[in-house]
């Protein structure tokens, strides 16, 4: 009787490309784990045998017919042709193997399947996509995203938002990041590209391409401020994207739980531009220097807050939106609060010096907020003299709606 062995002589082929089409992974791959776990099995079970051909320096191949599951183990020198092997199939070797190989098989198949989805998602990123909020991963929020799982870091959330298990939520495909894990994809809720996306969803010009998204700047959980130009005749770029009624834009508030968003019509004009970015506020002069990278705007000393915003937002966005640094001053020569759109923390909109700056990093007074509830504690920290302390009320009293009290 024949050394030659089966696997499963009954609907071999049938199981073959169910897996392959039920994983989407090419059947070739699968054939390939089949061939290696049948060596693994091989060496684990029949390990004298094994021992004796690598001694002679020779190779186990597979001969797999992949339409019946009947295959030979033969061994060889690596250049030998394939009438010189020599079949070492052990008997019975057919019901061992598939105990045994089942877990590698099954291993190189999950790693097969991994491999699939990770170039499928690859040549997604970019695109916005519905997500169950799946569980926890330390500080990493793991979401379901159909064939996928999507990793969000912290760095990825919005710092006002409660992931609750189960929740559905629209992230971004960000990026494939690698990682002791092996490929993760990332995906974002923060990210500037999320709101865009979602716009390409909500607004059929955008999506067309008939309205395209020049600039975008976002304070994620808060405000976004989005730049958009038509490339078509009779196409209005803001209209378009607010809706009738604001139900496109609306739409988009929705998605991202609440935050406000700010639609301004691009132009190559800067000061045109940047007055449209400083909006609700209205700006009475702009002078820019020559190069148009910083600009002093003036508005009326009744409407500096609101051109500021609530901790800088509205300026800070509105400069890097535009890309310029902005100074933003009263009509009544207030001395101004200096913004570039790139600050680190929301104290940097102050303008305050370096070593003062410093001294409250250090000490986590990092936000607006922060000050203007922690005055008595600025007051003690070292390094923060009587002339500090006044100027740091002077900034917080030009942002703030309700004065500071001295």
């Amino acid at each position: 009787m024949s050394n030659q062995a089966l696997i499963s002589r009954t609907e071999f082929a049938a199981a073959l490309n169910q897996i392959a089409s039920e994983r989407n992974i090419p059947v070739e791959i699968i054939l390939d784990a089949v061939k290696s776990a049948l060596v693994a099995s091989f060496n684990k079970d029949f390990e004298a045998e094994a021992k004796k051909i690598e001694e002679r320096e020779e190779m186990i191949t597979v001969d797999l017919d992949p339409e019946t599951g009947e295959f030979k183990l033969k061994a060889g020198k690596a250049d030998a042709k394939s009438k010189d092997l020599i079949d070492v199939t052990p008997p019975g070797f057919g019901r061992i193997a598939a105990q045994t190989a089942k877990q590698v098989i099954l291993q190189q198949v999950r790693e097969a399947e991994k491999t699939s989805i990770i170039a499928e998602y690859q040549g997604r990123i970019g695109e916005v996509v519905a997500g169950m909020v799946q569980r926890m991963d330390g500080k990493n929020v793991i979401v379901d995203i159909g064939r996928g799982q999507g990793v969000m870091p912290p760095e990825e959330q919005v710092r006002n938002e409660y992931y609750r298990l189960n929740s559905r939520i629209s992230v971004l495909l960000s990026d494939i990041r690698d990682s002791f894990k092996g490929q993760q994809i990332i995906v974002s809720r923060s990210d500037p590209r999320l709101v865009s996306a979602l716009f390409a969803r909500e607004v059929p010009e955008v999506g067309a391409g008939s309205v395209v998204v020049k600039a975008i700047a976002r304070e994620a959980g808060n405000r976004t401020k989005i730049a958009v130009i038509s490339n078509q005749e009779g196409v209005d770029p803001v209209g378009s994207c607010v809706g009738q009624k604001g139900v496109r834009v609306q739409a988009v508030i929705n998605e991202l739980n609440g935050e406000k968003i700010d639609i301004i019509q691009f132009t190559d004009d800067k000061e045109k531009f940047l007055k449209g970015a400083l909006a609700p506020a209205e700006a009475t002069k702009l002078e820019f220097n020559a190069d148009k990278t910083e600009v002093t705007v003036t508005v009326p000393d009744d409407q500096l807050s609101l051109a500021i915003g609530r901790g800088g937002t509205n300026v800070k966005l509105a400069a890097k939106l535009v890309g310029a640094r902005v100074k933003v001053i009263s009509d009544k020569s207030d001395p101004g609060i200096v913004v570039t759109g790139n600050e680190e923390y929301e104290i940097d909109t102050l303008g305050l010096i370096q070593k003062v700056r410093d001294i409250l990093v250090e000490n986590s007074l990092t936000r607006i907020e922060d000050l203007v509830h922690n005055l008595d504690k600025v007051e003690k920290l070292e390094g923060i003299d009587a002339t500090s302390l006044e100027t740091i009320k002077a900034k917080l009293t030009a942002i703030q709606p309700t004065p500071i009290n001295n």
